[in-house]
């Protein structure tokens, strides 16, 4: 195995804990990492606004993959690249969600729209860099059928961060795609990083990493697609990665 020089990491039910923290060993891990001059990178669907408290708590002044990769970043609050989602197509989506009765969101640059708040006058949608939309229903069958017709629309990136729901980002917007950009931007070839997580919108990053790691409850095809299986992520999964297959223990 090549040596690791970029670890990317997925944030919910990866990193955090079910108390969306980031455990004493986990952060350990990720400072002596650091420490060791390897770049540690989040990748999460979340906006950066949710990212940025964690990266302050780590110290961490790396690169950053936000909403699936529709944001990479320098450094927070360094933006290096943006792709946007049409404000048309959130316009449909949301009438999707809304012909089915089921909950949605929209991030923007900024905030997080959703049914209980939107944008008003609907004008202004189209003033808004969106980024990514997202549905919410625990009736699987019903979300396999909003699933469907999206995807019969094309031009999405279609993923979900939970078995209960589905993210969409423009056509080519990944994770996997955004760590490979980060790869050419630092001189970092992708053999040389490992990437973690546990939901199929980390899917394509796990494909592209030289090592691919699933958390202990990842959803079936990220275990599936994964070089390594680690312990959950209130198991400091996490550190284990780091200790044992970047560090070398």
């Amino acid at each position: 195995m090549a040596n690791i020089r970029l670890v990317a990491l997925d944030m919910d039910g990866t990193l955090l804990n079910d108390r969306q923290e980031v455990s004493p060993r986990n952060a350990a891990a990720i400072r002596r990492a650091l420490d060791a001059g390897v770049i540690v990178c989040f990748a999460t669907g979340r906006g950066v606004q949710n990212v940025l408290p964690y990266a302050e708590q780590l110290g961490m002044s790396t690169p950053m993959i936000t909403v699936n990769g529709g944001e990479i970043w320098h450094r927070p609050h360094d933006l290096y690249k943006r792709t946007a989602m049409d404000a048309a197509d959130v316009l449909r989506l949301r009438r999707l969600a809304l012909d089915h009765g089921v909950w949605y969101w929209a991030y923007a640059t900024d905030g997080v729209y959703n049914r209980e708040r939107w944008v008003e006058p609907e004008e202004d949608v189209q003033r808004k860099v969106w980024l990514k939309f997202g549905y919410y229903e625990e009736n699987v069958r019903l979300l396999e059928q909003i699933r469907a017709t999206a995807e019969s629309w094309g031009g999405f990136e279609i993923s979900n961060s939970s078995p209960v729901n589905i993210e969409l980002n423009p056509s080519g917007v990944s994770k996997g795609a955004a760590l490979l950009e980060l790869c050419r931007l630092l001189g970092i070839d992708p053999s040389e990083t490992a990437a973690a997580g546990d939901s199929l919108n980390d899917l394509s990053m796990i494909r592209a990493a030289g090592l691919g790691a699933a958390m202990g409850g990842a959803q079936q095809a990220v275990k599936e697609a994964a070089g390594i299986v680690l312990p959950g992520n209130n198991e400091d999964g996490i550190a284990h990665l780091i200790e044992q297959y970047v560090l070398g223990g």
